[in-house]
């Protein structure tokens, strides 16, 4: 059986249970400011989420590769088992953006995303890790894939590098895809989960996996990591903090000073949980996101598919589903914001009730 923290399950559970809530409001138009994303540079509490999950993705690699990574000998098994994860993980993430498949043609079809995001950025550590395997290495290789980033916005974007306008990281995206396969959310053709960012993005979970090789991985939780953590963390806030004036941070183009900005925040909370969960043994409380935190992906891909039913399948008079149950329920009831919140809530505890389900039975479901 693999070695498991529950701190680790249950802060991967909070990031899902999270991510789930900042994506269902009952209506855009009424988001707390701490639920919504920085307009371009910056970070709210919105911001932390996605980059959790990417270092959380990073910690459970430790514990999964460590038998692999302790031979010596080199691991075609292991390069085959990541690159397939990765197809699997991107194809899932393009069906998701696809379905339900009758509403949108295939030639509109956007071809990035959140998943599609976390198989690349998985599939580029991965296999930086499997090859390289040293400590040193690995930590080089990510500083490395974050500066080859912001050496590149800098030297081919514009005047301003790290504007909407003028970054080429979305002129990159349209360079190998038609500007109908890439989102326009920002109201030009720009994807935050296009292919430039996936530099930094896999320097994310190279960090994760160092901090959980180094002081987790076959180690019994004790002050002494926690401090050791808390230390790493604070300095990888602080390099954030000190790059931010000149490399922003910034989510949409997954600066590397955004790395470790966010890195240095979610590895202070991991230390707070281990010393909370895994050495004071106060556990009554991490039941409902250790149920999220043993099928993330399945929940989040459940919690997209349930989303897209309630706005394409189930229509009356061409209004959907979501936004009446918002309209006629919680926004009489608790008013604008307050309902579009308890709407997000409710509709996680839908989704977590089908976690619940696969949790009872002990099933894994792995993308």
């Amino acid at each position: 059986m693999k070695e498991r923290m529950l701190s680790i399950d249950v802060l991967r559970g909070m990031t899902i249970c999270l991510m789930i809530i900042v994506n269902t409001p009952g209506s855009w138009l009424y988001v707390w400011s701490p639920l919504k994303h920085a307009e371009w540079h910056g970070c709210t509490p919105t911001d932390l989420v996605f980059p959790s999950f990417l270092f959380v993705i990073g910690l459970s690699m430790a514990f999964s590769m460590k038998s692999t990574l302790e031979n010596s000998s080199f691991s075609k098994e292991l390069l085959l088992k990541i690159t397939k994860r990765a197809a699997l993980i991107f194809l899932v993430g393009l069906l998701l953006n696809w379905f339900p498949f009758y509403y949108k043609h295939i030639s509109n079809l956007r071809i990035f995303g959140v998943l599609q995001r976390i198989a690349m950025a998985y599939f580029v550590a991965g296999i930086a890790m499997a090859l390289l395997r040293k400590n040193g290495a690995i930590l080089l290789t990510a500083i490395v894939l974050m500066i080859t980033h912001w050496w590149i916005l800098t030297l081919f974007g514009g005047s301003d590098p790290f504007s909407l306008d003028g970054n080429i990281s979305g002129k990159i995206d349209l360079f190998f895809f038609e500007e109908n396969h890439i989102y326009r959310g920002f109201g030009i053709r720009f994807d935050p989960e296009g292919l430039l960012g996936t530099l930094s993005s896999a320097a994310h979970i190279m960090l994760g996996f160092l901090i959980s090789r180094m002081f987790l991985v076959g180690k019994k939780a004790e002050s002494q990591i926690i401090w050791k953590i808390g230390i790493i963390s604070m300095i990888l806030l602080i390099i954030g903090i000190f790059w931010n004036p000149y490399y922003p941070i910034n989510k949409p183009l997954w600066t590397g000073s955004y790395v470790f900005y966010t890195s240095g925040i979610v590895g202070l909370l991991l230390a707070a949980l281990i010393w909370i969960i895994d050495i004071l043994k106060f556990r009554r409380w991490t039941y409902p996101f250790s149920v999220f935190g043993l099928n993330p992906l399945i929940s989040f891909v459940f919690s997209i598919v349930l989303v897209k039913v309630f706005l394409y399948v189930f229509k009356f008079d061409n209004r959907n589903l979501y936004s009446l149950t918002y309209k006629n329920l919680f926004q009489p009831l608790f008013g604008n914001y307050l309902g579009s919140f308890l709407f997000a809530l409710v509709f996680t505890a839908f989704v977590w009730l089908f976690a619940f389900l696969l949790y009872r039975k002990n099933k894994v479901v792995k993308l």
